[in-house]
């Protein structure tokens, strides 16, 4: 007797499915961990070159962004546009659904204290986390909702550019170039937003904006340069070894995906 349950309509589909679903819980699990951790904390990861110092101020949110790229890349590559652009879509309602618990859960009783300078809970106070969690995450979520759109969006229909382009050659170009324009597009607009919208970054504001902004911007997108750089090889060994496995030619146009 087989294990399949009967939705399961062969082994290769219920194979396809169970990738698919793998690749779409990190794309999400990583989507929900970055919105949550957000501007939460920076790390220092400034280094040198030949004497000269290199500032890099890095937000944790940003750690397992990069991951999504890569999600939305294989799945481009080996289920089609038009399922990579529907996970893009869920991810987008996921954001959603975090905000309006997060909103709840500082909305129910009891009520607590509020600091008149800061807005939140006395630093002691058993619920401070989750206020101080609560108002960066409600106060980014906007520029994160909206940088998140537009680059995952440009990387799929990047990616299926140049895959059009190249007649599914040149595996390298589609994955570093859609990934590289989506990111910067992604990081200038989460930064911004989260800053003149929200105001929820560490400015010092006896200083000029803008540099300090830019800090920011290019420590983000140098961070998600290098990762996409070094990502090429294990998505060139992951989509030949997932081709075999899945039974799938990412070189054919998949159908649904055609635009005449």
């Amino acid at each position: 007797m087989s294990d399949l349950h009967p939705i399961e309509a062969s082994e290769l589909h219920a194979r396809r499915e169970r990738v698919y679903l793998v690749l779409a819980g990190l794309f999400l699990g990583s989507m929900t961990m970055l919105n949550i951790l957000g501007t939460s904390r920076f790390v220092d990861l400034s280094f040198e070159i030949v004497g000269i110092k290199i500032p890099m101020a890095l937000a944790i949110g940003v750690l397992p962004y990069p991951v999504t790229f890569l999600c939305t890349d294989f799945i481009s590559e080996l289920y089609g546009q038009k399922r990579a652009n529907f996970l893009v879509a869920v991810g987008l309602l996921l954001n959603a659904w975090v905000v309006a618990f997060l909103w709840l859960g500082g909305a129910l009783p009891p009520t607590p204290v509020l600091d008149s300078a800061t807005g939140m809970p006395p630093t002691d106070a058993y619920d401070f986390a989750f206020f101080r969690i609560r108002f960066l995450t409600m106060g980014a979520v906007v520029g994160s909702m909206i940088a998140y759109l537009a680059a995952q969006l440009c990387d799929v229909s990047l990616f299926h550019f140049w895959k059009r382009l190249t007649n599914g050659r040149h595996l390298w170009l589609r994955n570093n170039g859609s990934t590289l324009v989506s990111q910067f597009v992604d990081t200038f607009a989460v930064i911004t937003i989260t800053h003149f919208y929200a105001h929820g970054l560490p400015i010092d504001s006896s200083l000029a904006i803008w540099p300090q902004l830019w800090l920011y911007i290019g420590s983000g997108y140098v961070f998600k340069l290098a990762i996409a750089l070094f990502d090429t090889a294990p998505f060139y060994i992951g989509v030949h070894y997932l081709s075999l496995y899945l039974q799938i030619n990412p070189n054919l146009e998949h159908e649904a995906d055609r635009e005449f």
